[in-house]
């Protein structure tokens, strides 16, 4: 029984952690993310989610409701009052989105004062079909002939995303 108890109690060396290499590599990670940090841009788009309108208030007249629907074959634009105001329909290359900014334009020249605008949306619609679609009802751009420079003018910029309802 003794010879057990003395292997158990060998004399044991103590190991240190070395952690020089795990600081080599955060002397060169740390700077790394802090420079690309800086490059890196993240752009936010701020959404209006529909509410529910508040029904003991009754306008004089019947205020406009600027509604772009993107279906697989075409955009509809309209009000939600008064119904559809014009069709785009698709070109062989796709979505006609000039000719939506266009008609954005002349809706902006009749109601100035109107900065919201509701985007319904087929399921089927890509997310970059949305993304250009919401660029093009944010903001117009033009090419300036005097500067020959492309200026921005705002038309919606608050936008309101939701589902299309179904086609006739």
């Amino acid at each position: 029984m003794s010879l057990l108890r003395g292997r158990g109690h060998r004399h044991r060396e103590v190991v240190e952690l070395n952690i020089t290499a795990f600081m080599n590599l955060m002397v060169v990670l740390v700077p790394f993310l802090l420079i690309t940090a800086v490059f890196s841009q993240v752009a936010i788009l701020d959404l209006n989610l529909p509410t529910d309108g508040d029904a003991s208030a009754e306008p004089d007249e019947p205020e406009f409701h600027l509604e772009i629907t993107v279906r697989e074959s075409r955009i509809d634009v309209g009000d939600r009052g008064t119904g559809l105001l014009t069709v785009i329909e698709n070109s062989s290359q796709g979505y006609e989105l000039d000719e939506l900014g266009e008609y954005l334009e002349r809706v902006k020249q009749r109601f100035p004062d109107k900065a919201d605008a509701t985007l319904l949306l087929e399921p089927e619609i890509s997310y970059q079909t949305l993304v250009s679609v919401m660029d093009k009802v944010r903001v117009l751009e033009r090419l300036d002939a005097e500067s020959n420079q492309v200026m921005s003018y705002e038309l919606f910029p608050e936008i309101s995303i939701g589902d299309a309802p179904l086609s006739n």
